[in-house]
């Protein structure tokens, strides 16, 4: 058999290149296996790398408010696309490879349900790119306080947390640090004491709910400095004092929600500077005034105005009142208005709820309210009207048990619009007859 025949040059590059993809090609052509790889190390570098301190934090506050699972063993990489943590969410920067927390959310599922013995994790400050963080219905049984680790750094833009009833004590004026925050929610817990000053230092806040809390004192008047707020809303609470006049620097506003509070005084003019509010709320309060507010008829964005409630004014009510055409509902009962009701109500084409009711509005009910065709609630009662209803079949069969004229004896029916009447006793009975003084009952 002949010798083989040397390989020219051309031939070997084929075979040098093969011999070189190999892993471990030495020179001295001996081959060395390869060292076992950790799968886990080679693909979780974006997958599943966290920060070993901020991770630690996330296990900690896990365990000490939800006992649904053991969060370190069923879930160890909490931030792993296709199997994060429920209630969590988690993003990368451009800063580094990892992983980091920037919403929590406690309380209804699917996310994480809060143990009886959960209190309020003061942990979520030293979670450096926290953006959102939501508590809702968590502390219930085991009385926690609201405690704010001052941070410089806070990139946290909203803390909601609501319907804990064992959530107690003060808001901390430490809440000043949250300088990222734009929506602040601490609404149906037990919080008590005075709203701080400090909270009123968040330039960039657009809404506050402190809403059916505890709190008592004034409203500060360093609520003017929150230029950038749309919505506020302080209302069942215990304050008292006078609206500051500073709420006229609120020129952003949309909504603005003072009820069921002990608020005195007058509403001042500055309202008036509020062109975009949509909604007013300032019923159940001890407001006074010898005449209406004047700013509130210039508000020509509202669609809800609501300051029932009050033994606010012992004058008649404004004819400027049909200049608000937005208004959608219109609540001015219980608060002592005398004189006739303005015919220019019924300019109110949007109007769906009207409710005049307990005051000592005189005369007739304008014919033009029958025109108002989106209307479906229409409280008259208990006032001191006169004269003929001028409703006809249509409307009353509309509106229904939601149309409510009791407690005007001189008002009386045309013989065309035939209603129910409400039942009379024995010796009533034959003087009965649509045009006599009556009573529309509705129900409440």
């Amino acid at each position: 058999m002949p010798p083989p025949l040397p390989l020219t040059t051309i031939q070997m590059i084929p075979l040098l290149i093969f011999l070189f993809s190999l892993p471990c090609f030495l020179s001295n052509g001996v081959h060395h296996p390869t060292k076992k790889q950790n799968p886990i190390n080679k693909n979780s570098t974006v997958e599943t790398n966290m920060d070993p301190l901020e991770q630690e934090t996330l296990f900690k506050i896990m365990e000490s408010m939800s006992s649904d699972r053991n969060w370190r063993v069923s879930n160890p990489y909490p931030c792993k696309p296709g199997s994060s943590w429920p209630g969590l969410e988690c993003k990368t920067n451009n800063r580094d490879t990892h992983f980091h927390v920037i919403r929590l959310d406690f309380g209804s599922p699917p996310n994480p349900t809060c143990k009886k013995t959960a209190t309020f994790p003061p942990q979520i400050f030293n979670l450096p790119y926290l953006e959102s963080a939501f508590f809702f219905h968590c502390f219930t049984l085991t009385k926690t306080t609201l405690k704010i680790i001052s941070t410089s750094s806070s990139t946290l833009q909203q803390l909601s947390l609501r319907s804990n009833q064992a959530l107690v004590g003060p808001i901390p004026p430490q809440i000043s640090s949250l300088k990222s925050l734009e929506i602040l929610t601490l609404s149906q817990n037990q919080l008590q004491g005075k709203i701080p000053v400090e909270i009123f230092s968040l330039q960039s806040l657009i809404h506050l709910d402190l809403s059916y809390n505890s709190l008592v004192g004034t409203i500060p008047n360093q609520m003017g400095n929150l230029k950038n707020l749309l919505g506020l809303d302080l209302s069942y609470n215990s304050l008292c004092g006078s609206i500051p006049p500073t709420i006229g620097n609120l020129g952003l506003l949309q909504k603005l929600d003072l009820s069921s509070n002990a608020l005195t005084g007058i509403v001042p003019e500055t309202i008036e500077k509020l062109k975009l509010l949509a909604l007013l709320a300032l019923s159940n309060n001890r407001l006074k005034g010898k005449s209406f507010p004047q700013g509130i008829t210039k508000l020509v964005s509202l669609q809800y105005l609501l300051i029932d409630g009050n033994s606010m004014f012992m004058s008649s009510l404004p004819n400027e009142l049909g200049n608000l055409v937005k208004l959608q509902e219109l609540r001015l009962g219980n608060s002592g208005y005398s004189g006739t009701i303005p015919t220019s109500l019924s300019h109110l084409t949007n109007l769906t709820t009207l409710s005049l009711e307990n005051n000592r509005l005189t005369g007739e009910i304008p014919a033009g309210l029958s025109n108002l065709s989106h209307i479906y609630h229409l409280n008259l009662s208990r006032n001191m009207l006169s004269g003929v209803v001028p409703f006809n079949v249509g409307f009353l069969k509309r509106l229904g048990r939601n149309l409510d004229l009791s407690g005007n004896p001189k008002l009386c029916l045309n013989a065309s619009s035939q209603i129910q009447q409400p039942p009379f006793n024995k010796k009533s009975d034959a003087a009965a007859s649509p045009s006599r003084g009556f009573s529309l009952f509705s129900a409440t």
